[in-house]
């Protein structure tokens, strides 16, 4: 199920300075969630498991299944909004996992995906966003007003911008030691200038929700981009100190706007 990944020498040097303990392995299947029988499989290349569980009065009573399953005792590696490469600190030591879907990735662009995972393991965050909103998730579902799916969706993208105030800052100094890794960051961040900044007309005219436009906007926060408001609000010092309750006090605001 999982095979050691051989590094490129950026990548290499980057879990050396960030993560030198952290496992990166190759994943045989695709997955959002593994199955428990299969994650468990991460025990063969790993020291112990160690599940991780959250109290299930963080969660709203029409949390997505998946979410509490998450949530509860059940080994879970992955969920949605991971995109192409998953990590987890429920093994010791964490472990980065390589999707098949990466396949035909330009090798540049994989190597950031990798050396950013890498970086986020160093900084000892949360591996998903319930354990960054905590009970304030929800306080968030309340101020969104939208579905569970829309909701979880909303939360990801927020936990994926406050991440991304942090590990740019990583980012922008690759250019004398890692110029490759810098190189592919700007690069990435190139090609999503033209959809952020069209946002707001998309979101108008109905070609993006709202739990699509915040995905994106937030994405682009970890490369550095203008972005258009309420969007904006989510590049500041403030998100990076106040966390989960600067993401809801600004959900609030945005969607009191929305109704009016």
């Amino acid at each position: 199920m999982f095979t050691a990944r051989e590094l490129s020498p950026p990548v290499a040097a980057i879990r050396e300075e960030h993560a030198p303990d952290a496992v990166v392995v190759d994943c045989e299947r695709d997955f959002e969630t593994l199955a428990p029988a299969q994650a468990e499989d991460l025990g063969l290349l790993v020291d112990a498991l160690e599940p991780a569980t959250y109290p299930s009065e963080w969660l709203p009573a029409d949390a997505p299944e998946l979410l509490v399953r998450y949530a509860g005792s059940e080994f879970t590696v992955g969920m949605p909004g991971d995109g192409s490469i998953a990590w987890t600190r429920q093994t010791v030591p964490p472990t980065v996992i390589v999707k098949p879907r990466v396949e035909g990735s330009p090798e540049p662009f994989l190597d950031f995906l990798l050396a950013e995972a890498l970086v986020e393991v160093g900084l000892e965050v949360p591996e998903h966003f319930l354990g960054f909103f905590e009970d304030e998730y929800r306080n968030l579902e309340r101020a969104t007003a939208l579905d569970p799916t829309g909701t979880y969706q909303v939360a990801a993208a927020l936990y994926d911008s406050w991440k991304g105030l942090h590990t740019r800052e990583v980012f922008a100094a690759w250019d004398d030691d890692h110029p490759e890794l810098a190189d592919a960051w700007r690069d990435a961040g190139t090609r999503l200038e033209d959809r952020v900044s069209g946002l707001p007309g998309a979101v108008a005219r109905g070609e993006t929700d709202f739990a699509d436009a915040t995905e994106l906007a937030c994405a682009a926060i970890k490369h550095g981009l203008e972005l258009p408001a309420p969007f904006a609000a989510l590049d500041t010092d403030a998100y990076r100190d106040h966390g989960p309750y600067y993401a809801v006090t600004w959900g609030e605001k945005t969607f009191d706007a929305l109704e009016d």
